[in-house]
């Protein structure tokens, strides 16, 4: 009789591993609408910035802002450019490390599911001592012989084999697996896209920190100088006592700010330090600047289609749903019949020198004839698993769509933002360069010294904001259009 194949667990196995796979794939997706960026603040009451939203989700929730830390830390000031951050990152990121190892399983997974089709092979050797009773087997014994026959000592080496030489329902699960296996190199693509925007977005953000600290100390010289210049012409007799107290408070206010964006850089660095696995202690420098650089993206339907083409998470959908059609395949080929082969071959006999070989061999059909409503159970559960990954792929198609129309919207915006800050930045120090040689003249008090400077600082700031902003809708466009690993470089305008 044929070994009846173990249906029921492979399938609850299979099952088991697509939705491991369907987790991994919607867990790590990281797409342009929502970074986990750090934000860059804006000026608050006296010219200090309001507490900054920081990153949106901590690494507890987000798996792209921890890392694997690598090493120790090293004495001096190590320098880090932006493609030693991605280069890092995708060894060391807490997402590229989950990814990699959710790929092994897969592969682990799929190997499980096709031993329901090789040959299975093992062997056994054993010696017993037997006490037999004649009788029990049917053998006329003479009145009055002891029906017992034994001790005897039984040595028996053999080797046992099987194989299922027809089993739809195990052959669907196969190619089930096979698609879980390429769905899950898919997701690891995207995580990996993700990483790459995550460390950009973190590396940009603490760039735009570091700017945003030498802007704020140059206003901090222009207001000390204008508080020295308001004492002497106070000394003079030339101002009254409140234009210095105006320019004292100015000069604290921005100290005060300075103190903050000192802060929020060292906390950016800190988050930027998580997501590669840098040890936290080590002492590093930002070695690329990102300046503001022009980008020409393509137009809609070309960026549409390649979005199509490109993006790892799409195809890691469309694999999935062709891993559902094959276990529905197999839930309703459990009611199939199914063949399958045993053999064993060995020797046998009382002692090792004069055994005997023998063998059996057996082929066997198995004929689900009733087994209640098991079948109709697993195609329905198998049906509603295939229709929600159908709709979960239209979900995500229109969601690439929508991901590309708003990372062109957002380029286009920011684009438009740093030429209008470039220009304000340049009107704010002229009417702050003439409000100081009005002040010095004598024709007008420091208010408007105090309101130029504020003007400079906005201004400033809302450069400062707009160049992060468009560096950041360039790398996001690249995430959307799935090419953050392999063009972050020339979207963000050739940074190495």
């Amino acid at each position: 009789m044929a070994r009846p194949e173990p249906l029921t667990r492979a399938r609850r196995r299979l099952a088991g591993w697509t939705v491991a796979v369907l987790v991994f794939a919607a867990a790590p997706a990281l797409h342009a609408q929502g970074p986990p960026e750090a934000q860059v603040a804006g000026a608050g009451a006296n010219g200090v910035p309001a507490a900054s939203p920081g990153l949106n989700l901590s690494a507890a929730q987000n798996p792209f802002l921890g890392g694997v830390v690598a090493g120790q830390a090293t004495p001096g000031v190590v320098p880090l450019s932006l493609a030693d951050a991605i280069a890092r990152g995708l060894k060391q990121n807490l997402g590229a490390v989950i990814g990699e190892q959710a790929t092994r399983t897969a592969s682990a997974n799929r190997l499980m599911a096709l031993n329901g089709l090789l040959p299975n092979a093992y062997g056994r050797v054993g010696e017993a001592r037997q006490v037999v009773n004649l009788a029990a087997y049917g053998f006329p014994l003479p009145p009055g012989t002891n029906p017992l026959v034994g001790p005897l000592d039984v040595v028996d080496a053999r080797v046992y084999v099987s194989q299922t030489i027809f089993n739809w329902s195990a052959i669907q699960s196969a190619r089930a697996g096979g698609e879980a296996v390429k769905a899950a190199t898919y997701s690891y693509r995207d995580a990996r896209d993700g990483v790459v925007f995550t460390v950009a977005s973190l590396y940009l953000a603490a760039v735009t920190g570091a700017s945003q600290i030498e802007a704020v100390q140059a206003q901090v010289k222009t207001a000390q100088a204008l508080y020295d210049r308001a004492t002497d012409l106070k000394t003079s007799g030339m101002v009254p006592a409140i234009d210095v107290l105006r320019a004292q408070v100015q000069l604290q206010a921005q100290q005060q700010r300075l103190i903050f964006h000192r802060n929020e850089f060292a906390k950016r660095k800190l988050a930027l330090a998580r997501a590669i696995g840098l040890p936290l202690d080590q002492q590093f420098d930002l070695s690329d600047k990102v300046p503001y650089a022009a980008l020409a993206p393509a137009s809609l339907d070309e960026s549409l289609k390649q979005a199509c083409a490109s993006r790892a998470d799409l195809q890691a959908a469309q694999a999935l749903v062709r891993a559902a059609e094959d276990t529905r395949r197999a839930a309703l080929g459990s009611a199939l019949p199914s063949v399958g082969l045993t053999a064993d071959i060995g020797t046998i006999g009382l002692t090792t020198s004069p055994a005997l070989r023998t063998y059996s061999i057996a082929a066997g059909v198995r004929i689900p004839i009733f087994e209640g409503t098991t079948v109709r159970a697993r195609v329905l559960q198998a049906d509603a698993a295939l229709q929600q990954q159908r709709a979960q792929l239209d979900d995500l198609r229109a969601r690439v769509d929508y991901e590309v129309r708003t990372a062109l919207l957002d380029l286009k915006a920011a684009d438009d933002r740093v030429q209008v800050a470039r220009g304000a930045v340049d009107l704010a120090s002229q009417q702050l360069a003439q409000a100081q040689d009005r002040f010095s003249a004598g024709v007008a008090s420091n208010l408007e010294v105090v309101q130029a400077q504020e003007a400079v600082a906005t201004a400033s700031d809302n450069c400062l904001s707009s160049l992060h902003a468009h560096n950041l809708a360039k790398i996001s466009l690249a995430r959307a259009l799935g090419v953050a690993e392999a063009d972050a470089s020339r979207f963000l305008g050739g940074t190495p």
